[in-house]
Protein backbone atom coordinates (compact mmCIF):
# COMPACT_ATOMS: atom_id res chain seq x y z
CA UNK A 1 0.00 0.00 0.00
CA UNK A 2 1.37 3.57 -0.80
CA UNK A 3 0.79 6.05 1.92
CA UNK A 4 -1.18 8.91 0.65
CA UNK A 5 -0.66 11.89 -0.96
CA UNK A 6 -1.25 15.46 -1.36
CA UNK A 7 -2.88 16.93 -4.51
CA UNK A 8 0.54 18.18 -5.59
CA UNK A 9 1.83 14.45 -5.15
CA UNK A 10 3.63 14.81 -2.26
CA UNK A 11 3.44 12.06 0.52
CA UNK A 12 0.93 13.50 2.92
CA UNK A 13 2.96 13.83 6.22
CA UNK A 14 0.01 13.51 8.56
CA UNK A 15 -0.85 9.30 9.25
CA UNK A 16 -4.13 10.41 10.97
CA UNK A 17 -5.50 11.39 7.04
CA UNK A 18 -5.10 7.72 6.09
CA UNK A 19 -7.78 5.29 5.69
CA UNK A 20 -7.75 3.14 9.08
CA UNK A 21 -9.92 0.97 7.03
CA UNK A 22 -7.59 0.50 4.20
CA UNK A 23 -4.83 -0.21 7.13
CA UNK A 24 -6.46 -2.72 8.01
CA UNK A 25 -8.04 -4.75 5.32
CA UNK A 26 -7.27 -8.19 5.34
CA UNK A 27 -5.27 -8.50 7.76
CA UNK A 28 -7.56 -10.96 9.76
CA UNK A 29 -8.41 -13.02 7.36
CA UNK A 30 -6.54 -16.50 7.08
CA UNK A 31 -4.88 -17.10 3.61
CA UNK A 32 -4.20 -20.41 1.80
CA UNK A 33 -1.10 -22.02 3.01
CA UNK A 34 -0.59 -22.52 -0.95
CA UNK A 35 0.21 -18.59 -0.93
CA UNK A 36 2.70 -18.19 0.05
CA UNK A 37 6.73 -20.09 0.83
CA UNK A 38 7.93 -20.23 4.19
CA UNK A 39 11.30 -21.10 4.33
CA UNK A 40 13.33 -23.36 7.01
CA UNK A 41 15.67 -21.28 8.76
CA UNK A 42 18.94 -23.08 9.54
CA UNK A 43 20.26 -22.50 12.87
CA UNK A 44 23.74 -21.62 11.35
CA UNK A 45 22.19 -18.83 9.72
CA UNK A 46 21.57 -17.39 13.28
CA UNK A 47 25.42 -17.00 13.29
CA UNK A 48 25.53 -14.52 10.77
CA UNK A 49 21.79 -13.32 10.05
CA UNK A 50 20.99 -11.52 6.80
CA UNK A 51 20.64 -7.74 7.34
CA UNK A 52 16.96 -8.30 5.29
CA UNK A 53 15.69 -10.10 8.28
CA UNK A 54 15.32 -10.39 11.85
CA UNK A 55 15.77 -14.07 13.19
CA UNK A 56 15.92 -13.75 16.62
CA UNK A 57 15.48 -11.64 19.92
CA UNK A 58 17.92 -9.04 20.00
CA UNK A 59 18.42 -9.72 15.81
CA UNK A 60 22.02 -11.61 16.33
CA UNK A 61 23.54 -13.57 19.33
CA UNK A 62 25.18 -10.41 20.60
CA UNK A 63 21.71 -8.99 21.40
CA UNK A 64 22.61 -5.27 20.06
CA UNK A 65 19.40 -5.26 17.92
CA UNK A 66 21.34 -3.28 15.72
CA UNK A 67 20.60 -3.36 12.21
CA UNK A 68 22.77 -2.32 9.07
CA UNK A 69 20.31 -1.71 6.99
CA UNK A 70 20.03 2.13 5.58
CA UNK A 71 17.32 3.15 3.50
CA UNK A 72 15.42 4.79 6.54
CA UNK A 73 18.30 7.29 8.28
CA UNK A 74 18.68 10.46 9.24
CA UNK A 75 18.29 12.61 6.19
CA UNK A 76 14.88 10.35 5.06
CA UNK A 77 13.02 9.16 8.29
CA UNK A 78 11.04 12.28 8.35
CA UNK A 79 8.92 10.67 5.25
CA UNK A 80 8.49 7.47 7.33
CA UNK A 81 4.62 6.22 7.08
CA UNK A 82 2.39 3.62 8.25
CA UNK A 83 1.88 0.50 5.39
CA UNK A 84 -0.03 -1.87 7.32
CA UNK A 85 -1.87 -2.24 10.48
CA UNK A 86 -2.25 -5.71 12.20
CA UNK A 87 -4.61 -6.89 14.63
CA UNK A 88 -3.25 -9.43 16.91
CA UNK A 89 -7.20 -11.16 17.15
CA UNK A 90 -6.86 -11.87 20.53
CA UNK A 91 -10.18 -11.78 23.23
CA UNK A 92 -7.82 -10.63 26.04
CA UNK A 93 -5.77 -7.90 25.12
CA UNK A 94 -3.61 -7.16 28.19
CA UNK A 95 0.01 -5.89 26.62
CA UNK A 96 1.99 -6.21 23.96
CA UNK A 97 5.48 -6.69 25.02
CA UNK A 98 6.56 -9.22 22.13
CA UNK A 99 9.61 -8.89 19.34
CA UNK A 100 8.57 -9.64 16.51
CA UNK A 101 10.22 -12.34 14.32
CA UNK A 102 10.75 -11.94 10.37
CA UNK A 103 12.12 -14.62 8.04
CA UNK A 104 10.98 -15.61 4.57
CA UNK A 105 8.52 -12.52 3.91
CA UNK A 106 6.68 -14.05 7.23
CA UNK A 107 6.17 -12.22 10.69
CA UNK A 108 5.58 -14.81 13.62
CA UNK A 109 4.17 -12.38 16.56
CA UNK A 110 3.24 -13.11 20.19
CA UNK A 111 0.42 -12.06 22.49
CA UNK A 112 -0.26 -11.64 26.15
CA UNK A 113 -2.02 -15.12 26.85
CA UNK A 114 0.30 -16.80 25.06
CA UNK A 115 -1.28 -16.76 21.37
CA UNK A 116 1.06 -17.06 18.05
CA UNK A 117 0.39 -15.34 15.40
CA UNK A 118 1.80 -15.64 11.40
CA UNK A 119 1.51 -13.39 8.93
CA UNK A 120 2.53 -13.18 5.26
CA UNK A 121 4.30 -9.37 4.82
CA UNK A 122 3.29 -9.15 0.97
CA UNK A 123 -0.29 -10.00 1.26
CA UNK A 124 -1.06 -9.27 4.58
CA UNK A 125 -3.17 -11.85 5.24
CA UNK A 126 -3.10 -13.81 8.84
CA UNK A 127 -0.88 -17.45 7.62
CA UNK A 128 -2.31 -19.03 11.03
CA UNK A 129 -3.07 -18.48 14.80
CA UNK A 130 -2.11 -20.75 17.95
CA UNK A 131 -3.92 -20.09 21.10
CA UNK A 132 -1.99 -21.80 24.28
CA UNK A 133 -4.89 -22.52 26.67
CA UNK A 134 -2.72 -21.94 30.41
CA UNK A 135 -3.05 -24.36 33.40
CA UNK A 136 -5.54 -22.57 35.84
CA UNK A 137 -3.53 -23.04 38.71
CA UNK A 138 -0.52 -21.39 37.15
CA UNK A 139 0.34 -17.84 38.91
CA UNK A 140 3.08 -15.17 37.70
CA UNK A 141 4.03 -11.71 38.51
CA UNK A 142 3.75 -8.30 36.12
CA UNK A 143 1.16 -9.15 33.66
CA UNK A 144 0.11 -12.21 31.57
CA UNK A 145 3.09 -10.40 29.08
CA UNK A 146 5.12 -12.87 26.62
CA UNK A 147 8.47 -11.49 24.58
CA UNK A 148 8.40 -13.05 21.44
CA UNK A 149 9.13 -16.89 20.05
CA UNK A 150 12.14 -18.17 18.50
CA UNK A 151 12.90 -19.82 15.61
CA UNK A 152 14.47 -22.59 13.70
CA UNK A 153 14.39 -25.77 10.80
CA UNK A 154 10.49 -25.75 10.47
CA UNK A 155 9.41 -24.77 14.26
CA UNK A 156 8.41 -21.62 16.07
CA UNK A 157 9.01 -21.98 20.09
CA UNK A 158 7.52 -20.35 22.55
CA UNK A 159 7.65 -20.55 26.60
CA UNK A 160 4.41 -19.85 28.49
CA UNK A 161 3.26 -17.83 31.13
CA UNK A 162 2.42 -21.55 33.00
CA UNK A 163 5.66 -23.04 32.30
CA UNK A 164 5.89 -25.02 29.19
CA UNK A 165 7.71 -24.41 25.82
CA UNK A 166 6.04 -25.32 22.65
CA UNK A 167 7.40 -26.41 19.46
CA UNK A 168 4.81 -25.10 16.62
CA UNK A 169 4.93 -25.78 12.76
CA UNK A 170 6.00 -22.80 11.18
CA UNK A 171 4.29 -23.64 8.44
CA UNK A 172 0.25 -24.11 9.93
CA UNK A 173 0.84 -23.59 13.56
CA UNK A 174 0.34 -26.71 14.74
CA UNK A 175 1.62 -28.48 17.89
CA UNK A 176 4.87 -30.73 16.95
CA UNK A 177 5.30 -30.47 20.96
CA UNK A 178 4.90 -29.34 24.28
CA UNK A 179 6.89 -29.87 27.39
CA UNK A 180 6.54 -28.75 30.96
CA UNK A 181 9.68 -26.48 31.94
CA UNK A 182 8.96 -26.49 35.68
CA UNK A 183 5.82 -27.07 37.75
CA UNK A 184 3.01 -24.33 36.95
CA UNK A 185 1.37 -25.16 40.00
CA UNK A 186 4.45 -24.19 42.25
CA UNK A 187 4.41 -20.37 40.82
CA UNK A 188 7.10 -20.98 37.64
CA UNK A 189 6.45 -19.23 34.98
CA UNK A 190 7.83 -18.66 31.31
CA UNK A 191 8.06 -14.78 29.82
CA UNK A 192 11.05 -14.24 27.64
CA UNK A 193 11.67 -15.44 24.09
CA UNK A 194 13.50 -18.41 23.72
CA UNK A 195 17.04 -18.57 22.14
CA UNK A 196 17.90 -21.33 19.48
CA UNK A 197 22.05 -22.34 19.32
CA UNK A 198 22.86 -25.39 17.28
CA UNK A 199 20.32 -28.17 17.95
CA UNK A 200 19.21 -26.42 21.62
CA UNK A 201 16.43 -24.05 22.29
CA UNK A 202 16.90 -22.68 25.83
CA UNK A 203 15.02 -21.11 28.24
CA UNK A 204 14.91 -19.66 31.70
CA UNK A 205 11.85 -19.39 34.41
CA UNK A 206 10.43 -16.65 35.88
CA UNK A 207 8.59 -16.49 39.24
CA UNK A 208 11.05 -15.20 41.95
CA UNK A 209 8.03 -13.53 43.77
CA UNK A 210 6.68 -16.71 44.64
CA UNK A 211 9.35 -18.25 46.13
CA UNK A 212 10.83 -20.40 43.12
CA UNK A 213 14.08 -21.64 42.88
CA UNK A 214 15.54 -20.61 39.33
CA UNK A 215 16.85 -22.29 36.39
CA UNK A 216 18.25 -22.08 32.74
CA UNK A 217 17.72 -25.17 30.98
CA UNK A 218 18.18 -26.46 27.26
CA UNK A 219 16.04 -29.04 25.62
CA UNK A 220 16.79 -30.51 22.32
CA UNK A 221 14.69 -28.91 19.33
CA UNK A 222 13.86 -32.00 17.24
CA UNK A 223 12.29 -33.85 20.03
CA UNK A 224 12.06 -31.31 23.54
CA UNK A 225 14.49 -33.79 25.51
CA UNK A 226 16.22 -32.26 28.36
CA UNK A 227 19.67 -31.51 27.71
CA UNK A 228 20.76 -29.54 30.69
CA UNK A 229 19.80 -27.99 33.48
CA UNK A 230 21.91 -24.70 35.51
CA UNK A 231 20.47 -24.10 38.84
CA UNK A 232 20.74 -19.99 39.29
CA UNK A 233 20.40 -20.86 43.33
CA UNK A 234 23.22 -23.57 44.02
CA UNK A 235 22.75 -26.29 46.28
CA UNK A 236 24.81 -27.12 49.58
CA UNK A 237 26.53 -29.38 47.14
CA UNK A 238 26.86 -27.14 44.27
CA UNK A 239 28.92 -25.03 46.68
CA UNK A 240 25.53 -23.26 48.10
CA UNK A 241 24.10 -19.75 48.21
CA UNK A 242 25.99 -18.38 50.77
CA UNK A 243 28.84 -16.74 48.93
CA UNK A 244 31.73 -14.86 49.94
CA UNK A 245 29.82 -12.51 52.54
CA UNK A 246 30.87 -9.41 50.32
CA UNK A 247 30.57 -6.32 52.33
CA UNK A 248 30.64 -4.40 48.83
CA UNK A 249 29.09 -4.57 45.77
CA UNK A 250 31.81 -5.33 43.27
CA UNK A 251 31.72 -1.85 41.98
CA UNK A 252 32.68 -0.56 45.30
CA UNK A 253 29.59 0.29 47.28
CA UNK A 254 29.00 -0.65 50.71
CA UNK A 255 26.41 -2.53 51.57
CA UNK A 256 23.93 -2.34 55.38
CA UNK A 257 25.19 -5.89 56.59
CA UNK A 258 25.30 -7.20 59.98
CA UNK A 259 27.71 -9.72 59.07
CA UNK A 260 27.64 -11.24 62.53
CA UNK A 261 23.75 -12.05 62.37
CA UNK A 262 24.22 -13.17 59.11
CA UNK A 263 26.52 -15.65 59.97
CA UNK A 264 25.23 -16.62 63.29
CA UNK A 265 21.46 -17.12 61.37
CA UNK A 266 22.68 -19.42 58.47
CA UNK A 267 22.04 -22.22 60.66
CA UNK A 268 18.74 -21.40 61.50
CA UNK A 269 18.14 -20.88 57.64
CA UNK A 270 19.92 -24.16 55.99
CA UNK A 271 17.38 -24.84 53.44
CA UNK A 272 16.03 -21.43 52.30
CA UNK A 273 18.03 -21.82 48.92
CA UNK A 274 15.31 -24.14 47.74
CA UNK A 275 13.56 -21.45 47.03
CA UNK A 276 15.92 -18.41 46.61
CA UNK A 277 14.73 -16.54 43.59
CA UNK A 278 16.93 -15.03 41.09
CA UNK A 279 14.33 -15.93 37.95
CA UNK A 280 15.52 -15.09 34.72
CA UNK A 281 13.16 -12.80 32.53
CA UNK A 282 14.79 -12.08 29.55
CA UNK A 283 16.64 -13.81 26.80
CA UNK A 284 20.47 -14.28 27.04
CA UNK A 285 23.26 -13.26 24.51
CA UNK A 286 25.10 -15.95 23.17
CA UNK A 287 29.27 -15.42 22.21
CA UNK A 288 29.84 -18.59 19.71
CA UNK A 289 34.10 -17.94 19.95
CA UNK A 290 34.23 -18.83 23.77
CA UNK A 291 30.60 -20.98 23.54
CA UNK A 292 29.30 -19.32 26.11
CA UNK A 293 25.69 -17.54 26.85
CA UNK A 294 24.99 -14.61 29.16
CA UNK A 295 22.10 -13.85 30.88
CA UNK A 296 20.76 -11.32 33.87
CA UNK A 297 18.76 -12.67 36.79
CA UNK A 298 16.54 -11.13 39.58
CA UNK A 299 16.11 -10.87 42.96
CA UNK A 300 15.89 -13.56 45.83
CA UNK A 301 12.93 -14.65 47.90
CA UNK A 302 11.58 -12.95 49.45
CA UNK A 303 12.60 -9.37 48.14
CA UNK A 304 12.28 -7.47 51.13
CA UNK A 305 13.58 -9.19 54.03
CA UNK A 306 17.32 -10.48 54.03
CA UNK A 307 16.66 -12.16 57.33
CA UNK A 308 15.27 -15.76 56.73
CA UNK A 309 17.99 -15.95 53.95
CA UNK A 310 21.08 -14.72 55.61
CA UNK A 311 24.65 -14.48 52.99
CA UNK A 312 25.04 -13.76 49.35
CA UNK A 313 22.29 -15.27 48.04
CA UNK A 314 24.04 -16.50 45.38
CA UNK A 315 23.43 -16.16 42.03
CA UNK A 316 20.86 -13.61 42.54
CA UNK A 317 21.25 -9.93 40.92
CA UNK A 318 23.71 -11.30 38.87
CA UNK A 319 25.45 -11.22 35.41
CA UNK A 320 25.68 -15.00 34.48
CA UNK A 321 28.15 -16.99 31.88
CA UNK A 322 27.44 -20.55 31.76
CA UNK A 323 28.51 -22.92 28.47
CA UNK A 324 26.22 -23.26 26.21
CA UNK A 325 26.91 -27.07 25.18
CA UNK A 326 26.86 -28.23 29.04
CA UNK A 327 25.15 -25.51 31.14
CA UNK A 328 28.13 -24.98 33.42
CA UNK A 329 29.02 -22.47 35.23
CA UNK A 330 31.48 -20.38 33.77
CA UNK A 331 31.31 -16.99 35.87
CA UNK A 332 29.60 -14.75 37.45
CA UNK A 333 29.26 -11.05 39.00
CA UNK A 334 26.51 -10.27 41.41
CA UNK A 335 26.12 -6.57 41.44
CA UNK A 336 24.21 -6.87 44.52
CA UNK A 337 24.89 -9.05 47.47
CA UNK A 338 22.13 -9.94 49.80
CA UNK A 339 19.64 -7.74 47.63
CA UNK A 340 16.38 -6.12 49.98
CA UNK A 341 15.22 -3.37 46.97
CA UNK A 342 14.40 -6.05 44.02
CA UNK A 343 17.46 -4.78 42.38
CA UNK A 344 17.45 -7.44 39.84
CA UNK A 345 18.83 -7.50 36.28
CA UNK A 346 16.13 -8.01 33.79
CA UNK A 347 17.67 -6.14 31.04
CA UNK A 348 19.25 -8.20 28.45
CA UNK A 349 23.26 -8.69 28.71
CA UNK A 350 24.41 -7.31 24.88
CA UNK A 351 28.07 -8.58 24.12
CA UNK A 352 30.31 -6.12 21.58
CA UNK A 353 34.04 -5.04 21.06
CA UNK A 354 35.32 -2.14 22.82
CA UNK A 355 39.18 -0.84 22.42
CA UNK A 356 40.16 -4.73 21.21
CA UNK A 357 38.55 -6.25 24.11
CA UNK A 358 34.95 -8.01 24.27
CA UNK A 359 32.83 -7.00 26.86
CA UNK A 360 29.54 -7.65 27.85
CA UNK A 361 27.42 -4.84 28.97
CA UNK A 362 24.43 -5.25 31.24
CA UNK A 363 22.28 -2.18 32.10
CA UNK A 364 20.70 -2.73 35.73
CA UNK A 365 17.57 -1.07 38.01
CA UNK A 366 19.66 0.68 40.35
CA UNK A 367 20.30 2.78 37.39
CA UNK A 368 23.75 1.70 36.06
CA UNK A 369 25.23 0.12 33.39
CA UNK A 370 28.09 -2.50 34.44
CA UNK A 371 30.81 -3.59 31.67
CA UNK A 372 32.67 -6.52 32.56
CA UNK A 373 34.78 -8.76 30.45
CA UNK A 374 33.39 -11.73 28.47
CA UNK A 375 35.45 -14.19 28.94
CA UNK A 376 36.54 -14.48 32.62
CA UNK A 377 33.70 -11.75 33.81
CA UNK A 378 36.49 -9.40 35.46
CA UNK A 379 34.83 -5.60 36.17
CA UNK A 380 35.80 -3.63 33.75
CA UNK A 381 33.94 -0.03 34.63
CA UNK A 382 30.36 0.98 35.75
CA UNK A 383 28.79 3.93 33.45
CA UNK A 384 27.52 7.36 35.52
CA UNK A 385 23.95 6.78 36.63
CA UNK A 386 21.49 7.20 34.10
CA UNK A 387 18.35 7.86 36.19
CA UNK A 388 18.53 10.05 39.80
CA UNK A 389 19.41 8.40 42.92
CA UNK A 390 18.31 8.62 46.43
CA UNK A 391 18.13 6.74 49.26
CA UNK A 392 20.71 4.12 47.48
CA UNK A 393 21.38 1.27 50.00
CA UNK A 394 19.10 2.20 52.71
CA UNK A 395 17.16 -0.83 54.33
CA UNK A 396 12.94 -1.05 54.26
CA UNK A 397 11.76 -0.93 57.50
CA UNK A 398 7.40 -1.44 58.30
CA UNK A 399 7.42 2.07 57.69
CA UNK A 400 8.69 2.10 54.44
CA UNK A 401 11.63 4.10 53.12
CA UNK A 402 12.11 6.06 49.59
CA UNK A 403 13.65 4.21 47.23
CA UNK A 404 15.00 5.81 43.82
CA UNK A 405 15.48 4.11 41.47
CA UNK A 406 12.39 2.50 42.66
CA UNK A 407 11.38 -1.61 41.75
CA UNK A 408 10.34 -0.26 37.90
CA UNK A 409 12.70 2.41 37.78
CA UNK A 410 16.57 2.45 35.96
CA UNK A 411 16.45 -0.55 33.05
CA UNK A 412 13.72 -2.95 33.33
CA UNK A 413 13.52 -5.83 30.78
CA UNK A 414 12.86 -3.21 28.10
CA UNK A 415 16.18 -4.06 26.00
CA UNK A 416 19.23 -1.67 25.35
CA UNK A 417 20.69 -1.81 21.98
CA UNK A 418 24.10 -0.85 20.67
CA UNK A 419 25.38 0.79 17.78
CA UNK A 420 29.25 -0.53 16.76
CA UNK A 421 28.97 2.98 14.36
CA UNK A 422 28.70 5.33 17.66
CA UNK A 423 30.04 3.27 20.15
CA UNK A 424 27.18 4.27 22.56
CA UNK A 425 24.60 1.86 23.89
CA UNK A 426 20.62 3.17 24.16
CA UNK A 427 19.04 2.39 27.59
CA UNK A 428 15.71 3.06 27.62
CA UNK A 429 14.55 3.82 32.06
CA UNK A 430 12.45 4.98 33.67
CA UNK A 431 12.84 7.86 36.91
CA UNK A 432 10.49 6.41 39.42
CA UNK A 433 10.81 6.71 43.06
CA UNK A 434 8.58 4.74 45.52
CA UNK A 435 8.53 3.24 49.25
CA UNK A 436 9.70 0.23 50.17
CA UNK A 437 8.67 -1.45 53.40
CA UNK A 438 9.61 -5.01 55.03
CA UNK A 439 7.09 -7.05 56.60
CA UNK A 440 6.81 -10.30 57.94
CA UNK A 441 5.67 -13.48 55.65
CA UNK A 442 5.95 -17.35 55.15
CA UNK A 443 6.41 -19.13 52.07
CA UNK A 444 3.34 -20.85 50.94
CA UNK A 445 3.64 -22.24 47.49
CA UNK A 446 1.73 -20.45 44.76
CA UNK A 447 0.92 -17.22 46.57
CA UNK A 448 3.31 -14.05 46.36
CA UNK A 449 6.36 -13.92 48.90
CA UNK A 450 7.49 -10.64 49.31
CA UNK A 451 8.05 -9.64 53.23
CA UNK A 452 7.20 -6.17 51.89
CA UNK A 453 5.81 -3.90 49.57
CA UNK A 454 6.59 -1.17 47.08
CA UNK A 455 3.88 1.37 47.32
CA UNK A 456 3.60 4.24 44.63
CA UNK A 457 4.13 7.57 46.28
CA UNK A 458 1.32 10.20 45.15
CA UNK A 459 1.75 12.51 42.69
CA UNK A 460 4.96 11.31 41.66
CA UNK A 461 4.77 10.50 38.33
CA UNK A 462 7.50 8.31 36.37
CA UNK A 463 9.23 10.10 33.79
CA UNK A 464 11.31 8.35 30.86
CA UNK A 465 14.46 8.19 29.55
CA UNK A 466 16.64 7.40 27.02
CA UNK A 467 20.41 7.77 27.89
CA UNK A 468 23.31 7.04 25.92
CA UNK A 469 25.95 5.76 27.30
CA UNK A 470 29.62 5.50 25.96
CA UNK A 471 31.01 2.51 26.77
CA UNK A 472 34.58 2.76 26.21
CA UNK A 473 34.39 5.88 28.91
CA UNK A 474 31.20 4.86 31.18
CA UNK A 475 30.06 8.77 30.09
CA UNK A 476 26.72 9.69 29.13
CA UNK A 477 26.76 11.12 25.80
CA UNK A 478 23.55 12.28 25.77
CA UNK A 479 19.76 11.98 27.62
CA UNK A 480 16.34 12.61 26.02
CA UNK A 481 14.19 12.79 29.05
CA UNK A 482 10.27 12.15 28.11
CA UNK A 483 7.50 13.48 30.20
CA UNK A 484 5.73 10.03 30.67
CA UNK A 485 6.16 6.67 31.32
CA UNK A 486 8.77 4.52 29.06
CA UNK A 487 8.29 0.98 28.25
CA UNK A 488 9.82 0.25 25.30
CA UNK A 489 12.88 -1.45 24.15
CA UNK A 490 15.23 0.53 21.41
CA UNK A 491 16.70 -0.48 18.51
CA UNK A 492 19.62 1.02 16.88
CA UNK A 493 20.58 1.22 12.60
CA UNK A 494 23.17 2.12 10.22
CA UNK A 495 21.05 5.17 9.31
CA UNK A 496 22.00 6.68 12.38
CA UNK A 497 19.02 6.26 14.02
CA UNK A 498 17.44 5.05 17.23
CA UNK A 499 13.77 4.29 17.65
CA UNK A 500 12.07 4.16 21.01
CA UNK A 501 8.54 4.06 21.88
CA UNK A 502 6.86 5.41 25.18
CA UNK A 503 3.46 4.46 26.87
CA UNK A 504 1.18 7.63 25.90
CA UNK A 505 1.22 6.30 22.41
CA UNK A 506 3.94 7.87 20.66
CA UNK A 507 6.89 6.32 18.56
CA UNK A 508 10.18 7.87 17.98
CA UNK A 509 13.15 7.98 15.99
CA UNK A 510 16.14 9.69 17.33
CA UNK A 511 19.75 11.07 16.25
CA UNK A 512 21.62 8.40 17.64
CA UNK A 513 24.38 10.78 17.66
CA UNK A 514 22.88 13.95 19.72
CA UNK A 515 19.63 12.56 20.92
CA UNK A 516 17.44 15.15 18.75
CA UNK A 517 13.88 13.75 18.16
CA UNK A 518 13.77 13.12 14.07
CA UNK A 519 9.93 11.67 14.03
CA UNK A 520 7.39 10.78 15.74
CA UNK A 521 4.24 8.88 15.12
CA UNK A 522 1.36 8.50 17.25
CA UNK A 523 -0.15 4.70 17.41
CA UNK A 524 -3.33 5.37 20.03
CA UNK A 525 -2.03 2.82 22.38
CA UNK A 526 0.96 2.07 24.88
CA UNK A 527 4.20 1.12 22.59
CA UNK A 528 5.33 -1.14 25.31
CA UNK A 529 7.37 -3.55 23.08
CA UNK A 530 10.67 -3.70 20.75
CA UNK A 531 11.00 -2.12 17.52
CA UNK A 532 12.44 -3.88 14.42
CA UNK A 533 13.74 -2.90 11.51
CA UNK A 534 13.89 -5.41 8.39
CA UNK A 535 14.26 -5.15 4.46
CA UNK A 536 11.61 -7.10 1.90
CA UNK A 537 11.84 -6.82 -1.81
CA UNK A 538 14.26 -4.02 -1.50
CA UNK A 539 12.65 -1.68 0.91
CA UNK A 540 13.19 -1.18 4.47
CA UNK A 541 10.28 -1.63 6.81
CA UNK A 542 10.03 -0.85 10.45
CA UNK A 543 7.85 -2.63 12.66
CA UNK A 544 6.62 -1.90 16.55
CA UNK A 545 3.48 -3.33 18.49
CA UNK A 546 1.10 -1.10 20.36
CA UNK A 547 -0.51 -2.74 23.22
CA UNK A 548 -0.23 -0.80 25.99
CA UNK A 549 0.61 -2.67 29.91
CA UNK A 550 -1.62 -2.85 32.86
CA UNK A 551 -0.15 0.38 34.15
CA UNK A 552 -1.37 2.56 32.10
CA UNK A 553 -5.12 3.37 30.16
CA UNK A 554 -4.16 3.28 26.60
CA UNK A 555 -4.84 -0.06 25.76
CA UNK A 556 -4.22 -1.36 21.75
CA UNK A 557 -3.89 -4.70 20.59
CA UNK A 558 -2.27 -4.18 17.03
CA UNK A 559 1.46 -3.98 15.30
CA UNK A 560 2.33 -1.12 13.21
CA UNK A 561 4.55 -1.32 10.18
CA UNK A 562 6.46 1.81 8.41
CA UNK A 563 8.37 2.28 5.41
CA UNK A 564 9.38 4.96 3.41
CA UNK A 565 7.17 6.16 0.32
CA UNK A 566 7.83 4.32 -3.24
CA UNK A 567 10.25 1.81 -1.35
CA UNK A 568 13.16 4.71 -1.53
Amino acid sequence: MQPPVTRSGVPSPVPALMSFRRLVATTLLAAPLGAWAQRPVNPAELLSPPPSEWLSYGRTYDNQRFSPLTQVNRQTVRQLAPTAVYQMNVQRADGLEATPIVAGGVMYMTTSHNSVLAFDLRTHKRLWQYNHERNPKASFCCGPVNRGVAIANDKVFMATLDSRLIALDARTGAVKWNIAVRAADSAYSNTEAPLVIGNKVIVGVAGGEYGIRGSVQAYDTESGRLIWRFYTVPSPQDGGWWGKWAPRTPWGDVMPRNMAKEKADSAKYPNTWQHGGAPVWVTPAYDPELGLIYFGTGNPSPSNDGVLRPGDNLYNNSTVAIEAETGKLRWYVQHVPHDVWDYDIPNPPILARVGGRKVVMHAAKEGWTYIMDAATGEAIRRSEEFVPHENMWVVPDDKGVLMRPGIFGGANWPPSSFSPQTGLMYVPARDRPNMATRQESELEIGKMFTSGSFPRIPGNEPKGILAAIDIATGKIKWKSERPKWVWSGTLATAGGLVFMGETDGWFRAYDAATGEVLWSFFCGAGVDSSPITYELDGRQYVAVAAGGIRYEQLRGNALFVFALPGGR
